[in-house]
Protein backbone atom coordinates (compact mmCIF):
# COMPACT_ATOMS: atom_id res chain seq x y z
CA UNK A 1 0.00 0.00 0.00
CA UNK A 2 1.28 3.45 -0.94
CA UNK A 3 1.93 5.83 1.97
CA UNK A 4 0.27 9.23 1.50
CA UNK A 5 2.21 12.13 3.05
CA UNK A 6 1.44 15.55 1.55
CA UNK A 7 3.62 18.32 3.03
CA UNK A 8 3.49 22.10 3.20
CA UNK A 9 7.10 22.74 2.17
CA UNK A 10 7.07 26.53 2.59
CA UNK A 11 5.86 26.33 6.19
CA UNK A 12 9.27 25.71 7.78
CA UNK A 13 10.78 28.58 5.78
CA UNK A 14 8.04 31.11 6.58
CA UNK A 15 7.24 30.14 10.19
CA UNK A 16 8.83 29.14 13.49
CA UNK A 17 6.92 26.20 15.01
CA UNK A 18 5.96 26.37 18.66
CA UNK A 19 3.66 23.36 19.06
CA UNK A 20 2.51 20.57 16.72
CA UNK A 21 -0.83 18.76 16.96
CA UNK A 22 -2.44 15.99 14.91
CA UNK A 23 -6.11 16.59 14.06
CA UNK A 24 -8.76 14.67 12.21
CA UNK A 25 -10.37 16.25 9.16
CA UNK A 26 -14.00 16.11 8.05
CA UNK A 27 -14.18 15.00 4.40
CA UNK A 28 -16.67 13.86 1.78
CA UNK A 29 -16.28 10.46 0.08
CA UNK A 30 -14.80 11.81 -3.14
CA UNK A 31 -12.30 13.93 -1.17
CA UNK A 32 -10.78 10.96 0.65
CA UNK A 33 -10.51 9.08 -2.64
CA UNK A 34 -8.60 12.01 -4.21
CA UNK A 35 -6.29 12.22 -1.18
CA UNK A 36 -5.53 8.50 -1.46
CA UNK A 37 -4.46 9.20 -5.05
CA UNK A 38 -2.17 11.97 -3.74
CA UNK A 39 -4.09 14.80 -5.42
CA UNK A 40 -4.06 17.43 -2.66
CA UNK A 41 -2.05 20.56 -1.93
CA UNK A 42 -1.48 22.56 1.27
CA UNK A 43 0.13 25.59 -0.42
CA UNK A 44 -1.25 28.89 0.97
CA UNK A 45 -3.67 27.11 3.30
CA UNK A 46 -4.31 28.27 6.85
CA UNK A 47 -6.55 27.54 9.83
CA UNK A 48 -8.98 29.85 11.57
CA UNK A 49 -11.65 29.73 14.28
CA UNK A 50 -15.34 30.22 13.55
CA UNK A 51 -18.03 29.64 16.21
CA UNK A 52 -15.51 27.85 18.48
CA UNK A 53 -14.60 25.35 15.74
CA UNK A 54 -11.34 25.12 13.79
CA UNK A 55 -11.52 25.20 9.98
CA UNK A 56 -8.92 24.95 7.24
CA UNK A 57 -9.19 27.28 4.28
CA UNK A 58 -7.52 27.27 0.82
CA UNK A 59 -6.58 23.57 0.97
CA UNK A 60 -6.87 22.20 -2.56
CA UNK A 61 -8.16 18.67 -3.14
CA UNK A 62 -8.62 17.85 -6.82
CA UNK A 63 -11.93 16.48 -8.04
CA UNK A 64 -12.20 12.70 -8.12
CA UNK A 65 -12.15 11.58 -11.76
CA UNK A 66 -14.95 8.99 -11.27
CA UNK A 67 -17.08 11.26 -9.08
CA UNK A 68 -19.80 12.29 -11.59
CA UNK A 69 -22.21 14.88 -10.14
CA UNK A 70 -21.39 13.81 -6.53
CA UNK A 71 -17.97 15.45 -6.76
CA UNK A 72 -16.81 17.96 -4.15
CA UNK A 73 -15.78 21.60 -4.41
CA UNK A 74 -11.97 21.76 -4.69
CA UNK A 75 -11.19 24.61 -2.28
CA UNK A 76 -14.05 24.42 0.22
CA UNK A 77 -13.55 25.04 3.94
CA UNK A 78 -13.07 21.84 5.89
CA UNK A 79 -13.59 21.32 9.61
CA UNK A 80 -10.70 20.02 11.71
CA UNK A 81 -11.60 17.58 14.46
CA UNK A 82 -9.98 18.16 17.85
CA UNK A 83 -11.05 17.73 21.46
CA UNK A 84 -12.70 20.74 23.10
CA UNK A 85 -9.75 21.18 25.50
CA UNK A 86 -7.28 21.40 22.61
CA UNK A 87 -9.53 23.78 20.67
CA UNK A 88 -9.87 26.12 23.65
CA UNK A 89 -6.10 26.10 24.23
CA UNK A 90 -5.33 26.92 20.57
CA UNK A 91 -8.00 29.63 20.46
CA UNK A 92 -6.64 31.25 23.61
CA UNK A 93 -3.04 31.23 22.34
CA UNK A 94 -3.93 32.70 18.95
CA UNK A 95 -5.90 35.54 20.55
CA UNK A 96 -3.38 36.34 23.31
CA UNK A 97 -0.03 36.33 21.62
CA UNK A 98 -0.77 36.81 17.92
CA UNK A 99 0.26 33.31 16.89
CA UNK A 100 -1.23 31.57 13.87
CA UNK A 101 -2.18 28.00 13.02
CA UNK A 102 -1.00 26.46 9.76
CA UNK A 103 -1.21 22.93 8.33
CA UNK A 104 2.12 21.10 8.02
CA UNK A 105 1.17 17.80 6.44
CA UNK A 106 -1.78 15.66 5.41
CA UNK A 107 -1.46 11.91 5.79
CA UNK A 108 -3.42 8.67 6.02
CA UNK A 109 -2.92 6.83 9.33
CA UNK A 110 -2.72 3.06 9.87
CA UNK A 111 -6.51 2.77 10.28
CA UNK A 112 -7.14 4.49 6.93
CA UNK A 113 -8.28 7.88 8.28
CA UNK A 114 -7.05 11.17 6.86
CA UNK A 115 -5.20 13.21 9.49
CA UNK A 116 -3.74 16.71 9.41
CA UNK A 117 -0.67 17.79 11.36
CA UNK A 118 -1.09 21.44 12.30
CA UNK A 119 1.30 23.78 14.09
CA UNK A 120 0.90 26.78 16.32
CA UNK A 121 3.55 29.10 14.94
CA UNK A 122 5.01 32.58 14.72
CA UNK A 123 6.07 34.23 11.46
CA UNK A 124 9.80 34.53 10.85
CA UNK A 125 11.50 37.86 10.29
CA UNK A 126 13.63 38.44 7.19
CA UNK A 127 16.91 37.78 9.01
CA UNK A 128 15.55 34.51 10.43
CA UNK A 129 14.81 33.34 6.89
CA UNK A 130 18.39 34.12 5.82
CA UNK A 131 19.66 32.07 8.76
CA UNK A 132 17.45 29.14 7.71
CA UNK A 133 18.89 29.31 4.18
CA UNK A 134 22.45 29.30 5.56
CA UNK A 135 21.76 26.27 7.75
CA UNK A 136 20.14 24.38 4.88
CA UNK A 137 23.06 25.14 2.52
CA UNK A 138 25.56 24.15 5.21
CA UNK A 139 23.76 20.83 5.81
CA UNK A 140 23.62 20.14 2.06
CA UNK A 141 27.37 20.84 1.75
CA UNK A 142 28.20 18.47 4.63
CA UNK A 143 26.00 15.71 3.12
CA UNK A 144 27.70 16.17 -0.24
CA UNK A 145 31.15 15.88 1.34
CA UNK A 146 30.16 12.79 3.33
CA UNK A 147 29.00 10.97 0.16
CA UNK A 148 32.29 11.68 -1.65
Amino acid sequence: MQRINIKNKRASFEFEFIEKIVAGIQLFGTEIKSIREGKASLVDSYCYFSRNELYIKEMHISEYKFGSFYNHEEKRERKLLLKRKELDKLDRKTKESGLTIIPLRLFINDRGYAKMEIALCRGKKHYDKRESLKQRDHKREIDRLMKS
